[in-house]
């Protein structure tokens, strides 16, 4: 993802959207910012709790997680949007 621009993400659960400040470290940060209660413990991609399900789009993870990732899951503390994504709950 360009330094330059942002990126909407998009909750696949509800019509809510919210816009990635590349000045975020991670999605977990920017939703935090957002005010948005996601679960987690650690920051840095090892305990899987903040695992959601990427419907559409990419990410690009700032470190490798530790944490066991399936296909179509992301962990919110280590990785950012590249373009637009959606993104849905357990």
């Amino acid at each position: 993802m360009s330094t330059n621009k942002t990126a909407k993400v998009h909750f696949a659960d509800n019509s809510q959207c919210v816009e990635f400040n590349t000045g975020c470290h991670s999605l977990l940060d920017c939703l935090e910012q957002q005010q948005y209660d996601i679960p987690f413990q650690c920051r840095e991609g090892y305990c899987g709790a903040c695992r959601a399900t990427l419907s559409e789009g990419k990410v690009i993870y700032n470190e490798e997680p530790l944490a066991f990732v399936r296909d179509g899951e992301v962990l919110l503390c280590c990785c950012k949007p590249d373009g637009d994504i959606t993104l849905s709950f357990k």
